[in-house]
């Protein structure tokens, strides 16, 4: 009986021995694998195989609003450790790194598959919305991505756009309302415009390099018209004058058709004569001329030529051991005038580098 005893005991302890605990001894940084065990609006409880269940900690309401809309009981997920253990014997972790990782990889995916989502507009600014997702999601929508379709864009308004520009680095996340609307119902809109056509337009919004102006197809229907800078006056302009402001009523005539960004594109310059016209005749090919360097730039040298005229130096026609100051008065040839009404000259030369062309 002694030895049965002994044997039992032995065994017993053995047995002990054998039960291994298997618990993760978790500390602060520590990155984990977890599986989501309750999710309310009050608690959610990640199994991460401590002792206790990890509590997540998470003040920012939309975070909170994004897992509790994204994830469910069972989900897979990555914690941060920020306390090993509460007062209450729970580690406390967080999840907004796999939030923030779970959220660029969907944006990731929808902007490459050009998928519509719908957002709600949170803010307006001058130039823009602030728009944001049930999942989540939130980013800028540009007064130029506003759809032609859309008659207003009020506070709390449900509306549908697609992704077109991301950069984690900068935190930047670009939608547009625009790119929603199909290029055959685009097309129906645009097909009473022609070339050449004078139309009438209200001014929506002016941008450095342009306006942006609303056509009225109906009581409740616009399209978006744009005019570049270059099309506001027959001068060279650097920036739109201030006569023009939003809700000006202005005269334009249609260059054509932006089927990419969906609009149609104007001219202001063109219902008016161009002054240059007649000028610009005199400036025949090989004839030299004398005019004053106005800029120097990467891609070549702009030159005053007087009377409003400009004219260019490309790079290629400007020799290595030839340099330009602004200000600085050179003669030139003539090459061409191009459709842009600029004359393109070459620098007459006292002897002919070695190579050029």
């Amino acid at each position: 009986m002694a030895t049965t005893k002994t044997n039992k005991a032995t065994t017993m302890a053995d047995l002990l021995k054998s039960v291994k605990t298997n618990f993760v001894s978790p500390h602060k940084g520590d990155v984990l694998e977890g599986t989501v065990n309750k999710l309310t609006s009050g608690e959610i409880l990640i199994d991460i195989g401590a002792k206790s269940l990890a509590v997540v900690l998470e003040k920012d309401k939309r975070i909170l609003k994004s897992l509790l809309t994204s994830l469910k009981t069972g989900d897979k997920v990555t914690v941060s450790v920020l306390n090993p253990e509460s007062d209450f014997g729970n580690p406390v972790v967080s999840l907004r790194r796999f939030n923030d990782d779970r959220i660029w990889v969907k944006l990731e995916s929808l902007q490459k598959a050009k998928e519509v989502i719908e957002v709600t507009v949170d803010e307006i600014t001058k130039g823009g919305f602030l728009v944001s997702s049930s999942a989540g999601i939130s980013g800028f929508l540009p007064n130029s991505q506003v759809s032609f379709l859309d008659s207003s864009i009020a506070l709390g308004k449900h509306i549908p756009v697609c992704v077109i520009e991301l950069s984690r680095p900068l935190r930047k996340i670009i939608f547009s309302q625009k790119a929603t609307v199909k290029n055959e119902d685009f097309a129906k809109l645009v097909k009473g415009f022609s070339r050449g056509q004078k139309v009438k337009a209200t001014i929506s919004n002016i941008a450095p390099f342009g306006i942006f102006a609303l056509l009225a197809l109906s009581d409740s229907q616009k399209i978006e018209g744009f005019v570049h800078i270059s099309e506001v006056s027959w001068e060279k302009l650097e920036t739109v004058p201030a006569s023009f402001k939003p809700g000006d009523e202005i005269e334009a005539e249609v260059l054509g058709i932006d089927r990419e960004a969906k609009r149609v594109n104007l001219s202001l310059k063109r219902l008016t004569q161009n002054p240059f016209e007649q000028k610009l005749k005199e400036f025949t090919t090989d004839k030299k001329v004398t005019g004053i360097v106005g800029k120097v730039l990467s891609s070549g040298v702009i030159v005053d030529l007087g009377q409003g005229i400009q004219g260019f130096i490309k790079k290629e026609k400007i020799p290595p051991t030839m340099s330009f100051s602004q200000g600085e008065v050179l003669e030139a040839t003539v090459l061409e005038v191009d459709r842009n009404q600029r004359v393109v000259l070459a620098p007459v030369l006292k002897e002919k580098p070695i190579g050029y062309r």
